[in-house]
């Protein structure tokens, strides 16, 4: 029930800051499966696990960096609503918090590159999504991101000895596409299986952000809305 409740809290925050400072743009390739479910997608900005929340349109589970969690507040909202720290020298439990969650019937949101995008391309990528969808046998749904890079803004962030630049999109455009559920099968410790399951989920983000990018041109910005209309709801 907390979880639910808090999920439901994040809503109007995401509206208003969509509202505020966002062009939205968001297409779906298929209605989501009523199972549990891993989401998976590249990450060019910070707010990127929120959003990807948001279209799972339901409680869910994001493997989010432990630093998030240290901030006063905002790393206790994070910890109540059920989200899973990752720690860097420590994915282990990560991955143990995920397949509890997903046999719990919850959803589970994964960043493979394990850090925010690189301006061009992507981070070489975990295999976390990898080894849960083989070992839960949960679908995989692919999310594509994409936003002009002139419309973020960077800020140095400092958590005790370590200082990230964290990426704010203001005032600009950002689209994202969800594509249909992929299902794998196999062996989550057999190395090849799980590379080649890896390299087939990159694949089709990496398809999806393109399809993203497609929409950020100028003939297709006369479509975009502050709020896309199958999130409003």
């Amino acid at each position: 029930m907390m979880k639910t409740l808090l999920y439901l809290l994040m809503w109007p925050f995401l509206h208003l800051y969509s509202w505020l400072l966002l062009k939205l743009n968001i297409r779906h390739g298929g209605p989501l499966p009523r199972s549990p479910q891993i989401l998976v997608a590249n990450h060019p900005t910070t707010v990127d696990p929120f959003f990807v929340a948001w279209l799972a349109k339901g409680p869910s589970c994001i493997l989010i960096t432990e630093h998030a969690f240290k901030v006063p507040l905002f790393g206790a909202y994070l910890r109540r609503a059920g989200h899973i720290p990752v720690a860097i020298d420590n994915g282990r439990a990560a991955f143990t918090a995920a397949v509890a969650a997903i046999k719990a019937g919850r959803k589970v949101i994964i960043f493979p590159e394990g850090d925010l995008s690189p301006r061009e391309g992507f981070c070489k990528a975990h295999s976390g999504a990898a080894r849960l969808a083989l070992l839960t046998g949960a679908p995989v749904i692919p999310v594509g991101i994409a936003l002009p890079w002139e419309g973020m803004r960077f800020r140095k962030e400092t958590f005790g000895t370590e200082t990230v630049t964290s990426r704010w999109p203001v005032r600009t455009s950002y689209a994202m596409t969800m594509g249909c559920a992929l299902h794998f099968s196999g062996d989550a410790d057999d190395r090849a299986q799980v590379a080649a399951v890896t390299d087939t989920i990159m694949q089709h983000i990496a398809a999806l952000v393109q399809q993203s990018r497609l929409r950020l041109r100028p003939e297709h910005r006369h479509g975009f809305a502050p709020i896309a209309a199958d999130l409003a709801g």
